[in-house]
């Protein structure tokens, strides 16, 4: 892959230059290559992805917790189901009851009838899990996904019935998916970004991993200091900060290195 480096706003009295890192695959590079390295796509044609602190599950670490099964009963009487998108049927009814739960999870047209009918027509959109309820047979939730079997599955936008909001449907059904994407031997379920206390729900899997900009890290610790340190005054880089360097990484700038899976070789 091709690393381009998007120049933000600098901070120059602390010395701070920042920079958005993006990845252009190349020929014979699949998107699964990309994720493992810590980025996520930033347009539905899988074609630029960003690095970012996003959260995946190593699923052979995956064993339910007493919250998981929990959470699992709960949803009891909801089946699922997993569609290819050629067999999906981006109905009228299926595009409404998108819209509405973006309206009102995200806010009125943050996510247009463009967005979604974009998202359910691109590359990144490869197959549905489809959520229903036997008693009614209604279908009462829908996840969009990218699946590179074995490698990986990306859990994308979920949208839901708030009706269900009691039972806790939305985290049913992303405790459904890290269940059965297990069952299906695949290796990692990547579930987006972590950047605030609200997105800590997706560190309640086992094999729960995190990516800190230099590797993947199973620490809880660290991920809560990462995202505690959004709130606070920053006047150095990350890695320039002795309290992260001391607490996770040993004080060594040199263990961190090592930890760090870019590398530069010159042709």
């Amino acid at each position: 892959m091709k690393l381009l480096f998007s120049e933000y706003k600098s901070d120059y009295i602390h010395y701070i230059f920042p920079y958005a890192i993006w990845a252009i695959p190349e020929a014979g590079e699949t998107p699964g290559i990309i994720f493992q390295n810590g980025f996520l796509p930033s347009n539905y044609k899988l074609e630029r992805f960003y690095l970012c602190r996003q959260i995946r599950i190593k699923l052979a670490d995956f064993v339910p917790s007493s919250e998981n099964r929990r959470i699992l009963r709960k949803g009891t009487g909801i089946h699922y189901e997993l569609i290819s998108r050629d067999n999906f049927d981006y109905s009228a009814q299926r595009r409404e009851f998108c819209k509405t739960y973006a309206d009102i999870k995200f806010g009125k047209d943050v996510m247009s009838y463009q967005r979604l009918d974009l998202l359910f027509n691109s590359r990144v959109f490869s197959h549905a899990l489809r959520f229903i309820d036997t008693t009614s047979d209604n279908e009462v939730g829908l996840v969009s996904l990218y699946l590179e079997p074995p490698t990986m599955a990306f859990y994308y936008y979920a949208f839901y019935d708030l009706n269900y909001y009691s039972r806790n449907l939305g985290m049913y059904m992303m405790t459904s998916a890290v269940e059965f994407f297990q069952l299906q031997q695949f290796k990692y379920l990547y579930l987006g970004t972590c950047y605030s206390p609200n997105a800590l729900y997706k560190t309640q899997f086992a094999g729960f991993e995190f990516f800190n900009g230099f590797s993947w890290s199973n620490n809880l610790k660290e991920l809560k200091y990462l995202i505690q340190r959004e709130d606070s005054v920053i006047t150095q880089h990350l890695l320039e900060t002795e309290s992260y360097r001391e607490r996770f990484y040993e004080g060594k700038l040199e263990n961190i290195a090592e930890a760090g899976g870019f590398r530069v070789i010159q042709s």
